[in-house]
């Protein structure tokens, strides 16, 4: 088995050598290559924090629906619940369980985000 480079090894390879290449570019093509540095950096922090996230979100999803089930169908049922009121403001755990889960995808999307705690 394989075990080097892994996938977030090579996704840092090629952002750094985008990133090498920049200064030399034209305004527009330097442009265009901070933003594909910047899509790589997401792409590797979804491999590298991802799974725990959506592992934690399972977790607080699973507590606050009372069973278990995928990520996607936790989701989903969440959604419908909260769209026909089943659940809003006022059900136990849920605003922690939210804020908790945007909270580690902003780590991903923008971790330079600095959140209001």
């Amino acid at each position: 088995m394989i075990t080097h480079p892994r996938t977030e090894e090579l996704v840092e390879a090629v952002a750094r050598w985008i990133d090498a290449l920049r200064p030399e570019l034209k305004p527009r093509d330097a442009f265009l290559a901070r933003v594909a540095v910047n899509v790589l950096g997401v792409v590797q922090r979804e491999l590298m924090l991802g799974p725990a996230a959506e592992a934690d979100a399972v977790a607080r999803m699973s507590g606050l629906l009372g069973h278990t089930g995928s990520y996607e169908d936790l989701t989903a049922e969440l959604c419908a619940r909260l769209q026909a009121g089943e659940m809003d403001a006022g059900t136990p755990g849920l605003l922690a369980a939210l804020r908790a889960n945007a909270q580690d995808q902003v780590a991903i999307d923008q971790p330079n985000y600095a959140s209001a705690r």
